[in-house]
């Protein structure tokens, strides 16, 4: 049977793959194993704007209160500020009900520790073993006044929104903002950040109603974005996912400044300031090339990971980094968080603008993009990781590796989160990697959805 946990955490289509059963039996493993050395374990839940979230919020809730621990609900809110929060309150573990970047008709569960860190796999698995099997024999469900219950922590928000305003000491006084929120969990947040900052703030998709998260819009979707900062003749726009914990930016000529751009950007302001920990930003196999040519003009050494901002994080926290993160946006900064967080790494891209006196187009020019093309194999969820596996496809990949070597670069990967499988070339020409890029993933799609 394939593992519940994804790279972040347990997702799938609400209601199908993700059932309320499933919800509660999470809710009630998961309070047993992060919390079982307390005797009344806190857990502090949040989740995102889509319409399955308090159906799923209902049953995680009952599962942790069946066991005897207390859910401390802050409804609403980027993941990030769930990390957060959960230091800042003292809770036991964080839980989050999200799928992030995806449709409205998935959604997810995953989970932090107290120290508000994703957990690793060995408690994933101990989660999972009673998920699947039940609670232990020798534990006696609470009757009575052991029974837990679920309270609401009013101020939630406002305490997020102060950590984020906290991690930079500049004004934006006289800067107008674009921001999309992706009808998402940071529609209240986001905008109310900036606009305290000094900004002038003009905000799109934050009229979330339940099924309009990601739809034509946010980090996967920026081009409207793009169109409104030149329209509006701002100075940056910001884009977030639906919880948030990624951003993509666009600087003033309304051209997106991806994920490898920002922590290029950002490697050099920490570098700057003396703050760019043993010199070294962590990155992805996925990252562009140009941020390796980048980083070595400027004296800035790169450690790369396999896919998954989870990866990064364990890097950063094994070796003592402090700066790292994804192509896709996810930028994590230790200093501040623990996880990737979208609105902190605006703040500290605007603050690096305003620091340097320079718009975003220069601060991000430190970096040349080299041609890149990406596309994603649509196949069935239980073949995705049998792409090497098949004759055909296997033969391609060994003739396009072949073709790319000493001139560019070829990786594949199953998605962590979907049902597909991710093809990325680079090289030297941009009409002739789309075509490789595509013809690989249509083979991809052709050979594994045969039944």
């Amino acid at each position: 049977m394939a593992r519940l946990f994804g790279t972040d955490g347990v997702r799938g289509i609400a209601n199908k793959d993700l059932t309320c059963d499933l919800a509660y039996r999470l809710g009630q493993a998961s309070a047993y194993v992060l919390a079982s050395d307390v005797h009344r374990p806190t857990i502090l839940v949040g989740r995102d704007t889509r319409i399955s979230g308090e159906m799923l919020e209902s049953a995680l809730v009952a599962g942790i209160c069946s066991v005897g621990a207390r859910a401390v609900l802050v409804e609403v809110l980027p993941t990030p500020a769930i990390a957060y929060l959960t230091r800042y309150y003292e809770a036991d573990a964080g839980v989050v009900i999200s799928a992030s970047h995806n449709t409205v008709e998935y959604n997810g569960i995953k989970f932090f520790d107290k120290n508000g860190y994703k957990l690793p796999d060995c408690i994933e698995d101990k989660i999972e073993e009673i998920v699947m099997g039940g609670m232990p024999e020798d534990f006696e469900m609470p009757v009575g006044d052991g029974v837990g219950r679920p309270v609401r922590q009013r101020n939630a928000t406002r305490r997020y929104v102060d950590f984020v305003k906290e991690t930079t000491g500049v004004r934006l006084d006289g800067l107008h903002v674009v921001l999309d929120c992706a009808q998402g969990a940071s529609y209240e947040v986001a905008p109310q950040v900036f606009r305290e900052l000094g900004a002038q703030v003009s905000c799109y998709y934050h009229e979330p109603d339940g099924t309009n998260i990601n739809d034509n819009c946010g980090s996967t979707h920026p081009s409207r974005l793009c169109e409104l900062v030149r329209e509006l003749g701002a100075d940056v726009g910001f884009a977030f996912d639906g919880d948030a914990d990624r951003l993509i930016a666009v600087d003033e000529r309304g051209r997106l400044i991806n994920g490898d751009q920002v922590m290029a950007m950002l490697a050099l302001y920490l570098k700057e300031q003396g703050r760019l920990r043993q010199n070294t930003l962590v990155a992805t196999v996925m990252s562009n090339m140009g941020l390796d040519i980048a980083m070595k003009k400027h004296g800035v050494k790169i450690e790369k990971t396999k896919v998954g901002d989870r990866y990064v994080l364990e890097k950063m926290l094994a070796d003592g980094f402090n700066l790292g993160g994804e192509q896709s946006g996810h930028v994590i900064l230790l200093d501040y968080n623990t996880t990737g967080d979208g609105l902190v790494t605006a703040v500290q891209v605007i603050s690096a603008m305003v620091s340097a006196k320079q718009p975003l187009s220069r601060l991000a020019a430190v970096m040349q993009m080299m041609p890149q093309s990406l596309y994603a194999a649509n196949v069935p969820d239980s073949k995705k990781y049998d792409y090497d596996k098949n004759e055909k496809i296997a033969a391609r990949i060994a003739e396009l590796e072949t073709k790319y070597k000493d001139r560019g670069r070829l990786v594949i990967r199953a998605s962590g989160t979907e049902p597909r499988v991710r093809v990325m070339i680079e090289g030297p020409d941009q009409r002739e990697i789309e075509r490789d890029v595509y013809s690989l993933s249509k083979l991809i799609e052709r050979e594994l959805n045969r039944s």
